[in-house]
C-alpha cells in the first residue's frame, strides 16, 4: 500500500511539473533564472555581505582581524565538506593550473582580502566600508585588461570615474556615526579598504581565469579557494606567535555562535554565491554586482540611526 501511494504521489508531481512548464509564464520566468542565474547569485551574495558586515563590525570589537578571518574560514569549510558528503559529489579532475589559480585566489581574495576588509570596519564602519570595496569592479576591469586582454568601452571607464567620484565623497563624509565604533580612522581606513578591494579584485580575476578554464563546480573552487586562505593565515598567525588566540572565538558560547552563525552565511554561502556568479556572467558584470552592497546597507544604516549627507541637508529636513 505505501508502495502504490508513492507511485501516485511521484505521478502527482511529474504532472504538476509538465504543467509548470506547460505555463507560458513560469516558462518564461525560468528561463530567464537561468539565463541570468549568475546575475542573480551576485546580487544574492551582496545582500549577505551588506548584512554580514553590520554583525562583524560587533564581533570585532572582540577578536581581531586576523583570528575572524582564520575562524570564519575554517567554519565554512566543515560546511562546504559536510555538503559534500552529503551530495555524493566526488572530487572532480581538475587541471594543476586551475588548482594554482584558486588557491592564489583564495590567498589574495579571502586571506588578504577580507582580512584587510575587517581592519576597515573597524576603521570606519559597515557604510563606509562598502562603499570602499565599490573599487573592486574597477580594479577588476584594470586587472583583466592587464592580464585577460578584456577591452573596456568608453561607458566603463565613465563608469570607473563615477565610482572613485562616489568612494571619495562618500569617505569624507561626515556624519553621526551612531552604530560605528568608539575610534574613527578614516585614514587607515582608506588604506585597509583599498587593500582589500585589491585584493578582492585580483581573487575574482584569478578565480574567473580557472573556472572557465576548467570544468570546477562552484562548491569546490569555494572549498579549495578556502583551503588556500586558511593554510596561509594559520600560518601568519603561528610565525606572529598568536597560537594561543586561535581559541579565543571558543571562549563564550554566545561569540561562538554569532561567528558561526555568520560564517555560515557570508562565507559558506555568499563565496559559493560567488563563485557561481563568476563561473555564469562575466568578470566585470560579476564582480559590479557582488558590490552593490552599499545599496542594500543604505536601509541598515537607517534602520541603526546613522543618516547620510542627504538625510541631514537643510532641503531634506522634515518639518
Amino acid at each position: 500500500m505505501a508502495s502504490a501511494a508513492r507511485l501516485i504521489q511521484n505521478a502527482a508531481y511529474a504532472h504538476n511539473l509538465d504543467n509548470v512548464a506547460s505555463s507560458p509564464f513560469m516558462a518564461s520566468s525560468l528561463a530567464v533564472l537561468l539565463q541570468f542565474r549568475g546575475e542573480f547569485a551576485a546580487l544574492s551574495a551582496a545582500l549577505i555581505w551588506a548584512i554580514a558586515s553590520v554583525v562583524y563590525t560587533g564581533v570585532g570589537r572582540q577578536i581581531s582581524p586576523l583570528m575572524l578571518n582564520l575562524t570564519k574560514g575554517w567554519v565554512a569549510i566543515a560546511f562546504l565538506l559536510a555538503t559534500l558528503v552529503l551530495k555524493g559529489q566526488p572530487m572532480p579532475t581538475i587541471p594543476p593550473s586551475a588548482w594554482g589559480l584558486l588557491l592564489l585566489s583564495g590567498i589574495l581574495g579571502i586571506g588578504l582580502g577580507d582580512t584587510a576588509y575587517f581592519n576597515t570596519l573597524n576603521c570606519i564602519g559597515p557604510r563606509r566600508t562598502l562603499m570602499l570595496e565599490t573599487l573592486s569592479p574597477s580594479l577588476a576591469a584594470l586587472l583583466a585588461l592587464i592580464f585577460l586582454q578584456e577591452n573596456l568601452s568608453p561607458q566603463a571607464w565613465a563608469g570607473i570615474g563615477l565610482t572613485l567620484a562616489g568612494v571619495i565623497w562618500v569617505v569624507a563624509e561626515r556624519v553621526p556615526e551612531v552604530a560605528l565604533l568608539d575610534r574613527f580612522h578614516p585614514l587607515r581606513g582608506l588604506m585597509f579598504g583599498t587593500l582589500a578591494a585589491l585584493g578582492q579584485a585580483s581573487g575574482a580575476v584569478l578565480s574567473r581565469a580557472a573556472l572557465v578554464g576548467a570544468d570546477v563546480d562552484p562548491l569546490w573552487s569555494t572549498l579549495i579557494r578556502l583551503m588556500g586562505c586558511t593554510a596561509v593565515l594559520i600560518l601568519w598567525v603561528v610565525l606572529r606567535g598568536q597560537s594561543r588566540d586561535l581559541l579565543k572565538p571558543l571562549q563564550t558560547r554566545r561569540l561562538l555562535n554569532v561567528v558561526v552563525g555568520t560564517a555560515f552565511v557570508s562565507t559558506y554561502l555568499g563565496i559559493w554565491l560567488q563563485q557561481t556568479a563568476l563561473k555564469y556572467a562575466p568578470t566585470g558584470i560579476a564582480q559590479a554586482l557582488t558590490n552593490t552592497s552599499p545599496l542594500f546597507i543604505l536601509p541598515i544604516a537607517l534602520l541603526m540611526g546613522e543618516k547620510s549627507a542627504f538625510v541631514q541637508s537643510p532641503g531634506w529636513q522634515s518639518p
